[in-house]
């Protein structure tokens, strides 16, 4: 049937994954036709004419390019039931007026894991199966040929009658070790011009080899000893090995404090996995750029660096990565959430580091959880997964309760290495001096750090200056002129910043509103601001700021860690960028100088998050042979979350997280959907939110609730609304969304995305 087109943010065409037919089902009476994705929004799989001379190569998963609307594009035939391709009168396109497919690329074909896993994720998060599609095919200069240079080798034969100038001889003396050189290199060695190089391949002395431009990567050996591991460690490195021999899904949680040596043991497995032959391994981990020592340790342990995939990696690198994988040439990838999607011929191990980390989540776009992806694709790839952490989510604590994962426990620091001393500072009782941030208490500490020789981490997580200007004259806000934010001052760049859509502008002399000149004032502190006090306070320490705005690139992230774990800094400032696993063996205090920041507000996973994040950078201190010490500025000690920092009692704090939870069917033991409304037309998006509450479903066990204005009431020029849908955990929230939304026609301009399982409720 026809599909109907809306703009509800690019919404499947199908609420459930499908299976998948044979190969016979792309054959037809009058011709055969292929089914072909296209990762293009709101298409669905079209039907395309093969031509008799395609007929053979034609098979599930081959890319192929197609016509599509005047201009060639790049598809997969596909193999799924989604009913797609162009219609008239509810049926499919008479075979005569369906366009041919064009070619085929010289690409391994996509594996019916990956299709499957691609339809799965595409039911699941309401989204079209063309932009889940997109993230697995690279931009389309990495599927073309991979470019070639001219090479030339000597072939170590005797012509007669050629005449060996003194030119000639030397390019053949050069030429002799065989190994394939360009006309370049070989004619700046030899002393002579290209032009006699590449005229000796005529005389049949020389011989011209077209060599790829992407080099083969070098292969990690398994068989390198790692390091000694503890009994606790060996243990669970075990029963991770055995599962990877033994093959098939295994799902495990690897519960460790920070630093139990976590890594290490997964290491074992990802070793075991490489022992068969074209086994390949994924980890992904969710600051790719902040990786640096994780890297480090990989090239110790393996003795080469694994292939590396995220958004900075450039167009050459991200082809010559992409072929690699699909080729199973690539047996180890480490990458951000978007690696999940790579054309694996052989996946045989899965590891999720820092698992809880909300970056996992992606807000934009197709809107998946990266973890609860990879669990999904371990059990299509029939391989084992790791879920790593010193944190563990509440909805990974609760499947490793129930028995749905297996769980190892790592409860001591790797060699003498011992758990740091945690203290509150109440700042209602020890402030700090008026116009400044650190308490009189923590300002000792660093002090007693500074003449031990020892670094300090001063931890808060907030960007740039100041959070919000303001006018003293007349009380005026400075808020971007796109969305409902205060803009973000930098002082450092000397512009105020919008974290939201990215504005940029001047600080301005005078308050744009009174016009009054030197009234404008910084409210609050970011980083640099702290910064500014501790270059003040402490003028002979070497201090620098970690966050990223700083760190622009993997190199610059390299750069700052090992300034720090070298020792070349003796204070360390930063966002939530440093608590992502880091080793420093120097470090022995931690500062956090806000510990209530992310207290504020009501998310659903406030609580938890805040806890996970202060155990992550206390994590930092006291990780070798000095014991660390950790200081939580706060406006309320007697918090839970607090508390449980200080008792070191966590699975308590969980435990009543849980309990509120279940009372009151919150994820994991319900489920919630967020719909957010936008468009540059307020009334238009109200007006939308109040057609679909009029049609919203009255079911047993599901609550809608709004539409109401979104915390972040405006972004990039559209007004934004929200919804929520909240079930109990037995409903089929897909089907009950997909259902209501085809319902309801959208107001021209209006926007729905649909949030499966929202983290974020801005």
């Amino acid at each position: 049937m026809k599909q109907r087109t809306f703009d509800l943010g690019d919404v499947a065409p199908k609420p459930e994954a499908p299976e998948l037919p044979g190969p016979d089902s792309l054959s037809a009476p009058e011709g055969q036709r292929a089914r072909v994705l296209l990762p293009v929004p709101a298409l669905g799989v079209l039907d395309y004419k093969v031509p008799d001379h395609l007929v053979d190569r034609i098979t599930p998963g081959a890319v192929v390019e197609v016509p599509l609307a005047g201009r060639t594009a790049t598809g997969v035939v596909w193999d799924s039931a989604v009913d797609g391709g162009p219609a008239e009168g509810g049926k499919k396109l008479p075979y005569g007026k369906l366009k041919a497919i064009e070619g085929i690329l010289d690409l391994p074909p996509m594996r019916q894991d990956l299709r499957r896993f691609i339809d799965w994720v595409s039911a699941y998060t309401l989204s079209a199966p063309g932009p889940v599609l997109r993230m697995s095919l690279p931009a389309s200069a990495a599927l073309q040929a991979v470019p070639v240079k001219r090479h030339y080798r000597s072939t170590g034969a005797s012509v007669d009658g050629v005449r060996l100038t003194a030119a000639r001889e030397a390019v053949l003396k050069v030429l002799a070790d065989g190994k394939p050189r360009m006309a370049p290199e070989v004619a700046s060695l030899a002393g002579v011009s290209d032009t006699v190089v590449r005229s000796l391949e005529k005389t049949g002395l020389v011989e011209g080899l077209d060599i790829s431009v992407d080099l083969p990567y070098p292969q990690p050996d398994a068989n390198l000893d790692g390091p000694t591991l503890s009994d606790e460690q060996a243990t669970a490195a075990r029963a991770i090995r055995d599962k990877v021999w033994e093959g098939g899904f295994a799902p495990f949680l690897l519960d460790g404090i920070t630093g139990s040596g976590k890594t290490e043991v997964y290491f074992e497995g990802l070793a075991e996995a490489l022992k068969t032959k074209g086994a390949q391994v994924l980890v992904l981990v969710p600051e790719i750029a902040l990786t640096s020592q994780w890297l480090d340790r990989f090239e110790a342990r393996f003795g080469v660096v694994p292939v590396v995939w995220h958004s900075e990696v450039g167009q050459a690198e991200r082809r010559r990565a992409w072929r690699a994988v699909a080729s199973g040439e690539a047996r180890v990838v480490v990458g951000a959430r978007s690696a999940l999607f790579l054309p694996f011929k052989h996946l045989a191990f899965i590891t999720v580091d820092e698992e809880h980390d909300p970056s996992f989540k992606q807000e934009e776009g197709v809107m998946y959880h990266a973890r609860d992806m990879a669990i999904v694709r371990a059990k299509l790839a029939e391989c084992p997964i790791v879920l790593a952490s010193a944190t563990p989510s509440l909805e990974t604590l609760v499947n490793a309760d129930e028995g749905r994962f297996e769980k190892l426990i790592l409860r001591e620091r790797h060699g003498n290495a011992v758990l740091p001393e945690m203290r509150a500072i109440d700042m209602r009782h020890e402030p700090p001096e008026a116009g400044t941030w650190l308490s009189p208490v923590l300002v000792r500490e660093v002090e007693d750090a500074l003449a031990a020789g020892e670094q300090t981490m001063l931890f808060l997580n907030r960007r740039g200056y100041a959070p919000l200007t303001l006018c003293r004259t007349c009380g005026f806000r400075i808020e971007c002129p796109s969305c409902s934010a205060w803009l973000v001052e930098h002082r450092f760049r000397r512009e105020l910043q919008c974290h939201h859509c990215g504005h940029v502008e001047p600080i301005p002399e005078a308050c744009p509103e009174c016009k009054s000149e030197d009234s404008l004032v910084a409210c609050g502190p970011g980083v640099e601001r702290l910064f500014e006090e501790v270059s003040t306070r402490f003028p002979a320490a070497r201090t620098s700021v970690m966050t990223s705005d700083t760190m622009m690139s993997p190199s610059a992230t390299a750069h700052m860690v090992g300034q720090i774990a070298s020792g070349h800094l003796d204070i360390v400032i930063g966002t939530q960028i440093v608590t992502k696993g880091y080793h420093f063996p120097n470090l022995t205090l931690v500062g956090v100088v806000d510990a209530d920041l992310g207290l504020r507000g009501g998310d659903l996973r406030a609580g938890e998050r805040t806890y996970q994040q202060m155990v992550q950078v206390a994590g930092r201190a006291g990780r070798a042979e000095k014991p660390g010490r950790v200081f939580l500025q706060s406006y309320e000690p007697e918090h839970p979350v607090v508390q449980a920092l200080l008792s070191g009692d966590g699975d308590a704090f969980m435990a009543a997280e849980k309990e509120s939870r279940a009372r009151h069917h919150m994820p994991p033991f319900g489920r919630l959907v967020g719909l957010i409304l936008s468009g540059p037309d307020m009334k238009d998006v109200l007006d939308t939110g109040r057609m679909l509450a009029a049609k919203a479903p009255m079911e047993h066990g599901v609550a809608v609730v709004g539409p109401a204005p979104a915390p972040m009431a405006r972004v990039r020029g559209h007004h934004r609304f929200r919804m929520l849908v909240h079930t109990k955990k037995e409903v089929r929230v897909q089907k009950l969304v997909y259902d209501w939304l085809m319902a309801v026609k959208a107001k021209k301009g209006v926007r729905i995305k649909v949030d499966i399982d929202p983290y974020s409720f801005m």
